[in-house]
């Protein structure tokens, strides 16, 4: 049974789970303190902390992991993104305050992260000398404590630096959820095969978020308008009815688009219009 490294706690660990149960992958601990849980019966989790997934992958304590993609850049470990869960999205970003450029950074300045490897390779990038004061957290409020003077830290909204009075300068590194395992070049057949299924079954729940499934009944002399109006994944499905002046007309549609679509199909004559979630979606 292959080893699959997890986030241990916090908002990312709520949303793996999520989307492992989404993938019929249910989280089974004997626990809620549980270091190990079978993911429905097909894999075995390990929960370990976010940062230390990357070195669980590397080292074959675990087969794969799912985590941050800047912890796995900030590990240095040469790891492979099997696939993009599309959460937890965030950028690694530079911040200062008296700043509003990095040509603005005088040379030494000292810049407080807990990303020091990706802090120190962008700053080489930009041939801008400075010095790397390593911090655990809260490096936004490094600047008000004079421990440095810029900052380089997660960032989702900004909110966090527009309170500490930093403006945000350069964005390091885009971050998001990541299915990573060591290069599949490296992999024996069998972990392979089953990794790619893994990532296949994931793929599934993330297409289908976002998305609702339309199904209507559309008069026949219409149905070019409605086929246009419901494009669908690769061209709507058409279906005969016994009333031959109506067909039935299937498609993915965008949620967001769910309620404008309604009324267009209304306006073209359409009936018996039924919306429903999608659990799994596979082009």
């Amino acid at each position: 049974m292959l080893k699959i490294a997890l986030p241990n706690k916090g908002r990312l660990f709520d949303e793996v789970k999520s989307t492992l149960a989404d993938a019929g992958l249910e989280v089974r601990a004997s626990s809620e303190r549980a270091l190990t849980a079978s993911l429905g019966g097909e894999f075995m989790a390990l929960f370990v902390r976010a940062e230390d997934i990357p070195e669980f992958v590397a080292d074959g304590a675990a087969h794969a992991g799912i985590t941050g993609w800047d912890c796995v850049q900030e590990s240095g470990r040469a790891l492979e993104s099997l696939l993009d869960l599309g959460f937890g999205r965030c950028h690694l970003a530079v911040a200062a305050r008296h700043a509003r450029a990095i040509a603005d950074i005088p040379d030494g300045a000292s810049v407080a992260t807990s990303f020091p490897r990706l802090a120190a390779r962008f700053f080489d990038e930009k041939k801008k000398p400075v010095r790397i004061a390593v911090v655990s957290g809260a490096a936004e409020v490094a600047p008000h404590l004079g421990i440095a003077d810029v900052i380089v830290d997660l960032v989702s909204t900004g909110s966090t630096l527009k309170v500490n009075g930093l403006t945000e300068l350069d964005t390091v590194l885009a971050s998001s959820a990541r299915l990573v395992a060591l290069p599949r070049v490296t992999l024996a057949a069998d972990v392979e095969k089953e990794l790619s299924e893994l990532a296949l079954a994931l793929e599934s729940v993330v297409r289908a978020r976002g998305q609702r499934y339309l199904m209507a009944n559309a008069p026949r002399d219409r149905l070019d308008a409605v086929k246009a109006l419901l494009p669908g994944i690769s061209g709507a499905t058409v279906v005969d009815l016994a009333d031959a002046t109506f067909v039935a007309v299937h498609a993915v549609v965008p949620e967001r688009a769910v309620y404008r679509t309604i009324g267009a199909l209304k306006e073209l004559g359409c009936e018996g219009i039924l919306v429903t979630r999608i659990e799994r979606l596979t082009p």
